[in-house]
């Protein structure tokens, strides 16, 4: 699959089959995220993979409330990304410039899992919405952030035409 065609495949799946996940080809989707760059190689991530059905459980319950993101109760893999401190060169620069870099190198670092596990023909979503203290506790992380989930699994659902702005509504030239 060339590139172009990695990036419209993919798209956030909500509908998962119960196969499981071969680890081997969640190590390929880590490692994607392993080489991912980041401000001043700062790499301020974790990602957490869960797969063991008892805290898988624990972790689609923490995924999902007040009505949203019942679907991840058919998510065979849940990924937590947590928030990892940045080397000194980046969080100088992050407050000098006030940029939050590490947020932006996660979401890169995320992507680049999201596209190897879809060129894999897995699926995914990311989720923003969850229980962050829940999933904490969960999976004893220490005074960290967990700003974003990954569910992973093979997607039953059918491919859907991406709708974006145009062209010309989301980019300009020489000026605003």
């Amino acid at each position: 699959m060339d590139f172009e065609q990695l990036i419209n495949a993919r798209q956030s799946e909500r509908k998962y089959d119960n196969q499981p996940v071969d680890r081997s080809l969640l190590i390929h989707c880590l490692e994607a995220a392993r080489i991912a760059p980041s401000a001043c190689n700062s790499q301020p991530w974790k990602f957490i993979v869960v797969d063991e059905p008892a805290l898988l459980a624990d972790m689609r319950k923490a995924a999902a409330g007040m009505g949203m993101n019942k679907w991840v109760s058919e998510a065979p893999v849940i990924v937590a990304v947590v928030l990892e401190k940045m080397n000194l060169t980046a969080r100088i620069g992050s407050v000098i410039k006030d940029k939050e870099y590490s947020l932006l190198d996660v979401g890169i670092a995320v992507e680049h899992f999201c596209l190897q596990a879809t060129e894999l023909g897995l699926g995914t979503c990311i989720i923003g919405w969850f229980d962050e203290k829940k999933v904490k506790k969960l999976l004893n992380i220490p005074k960290r952030r967990v700003p974003l989930l990954i569910s992973v699994g093979y997607s039953t659902s059918e491919h859907r035409k991406k709708i974006r702005k145009s062209l010309e509504e989301m980019s300009s030239w020489n000026k605003y």
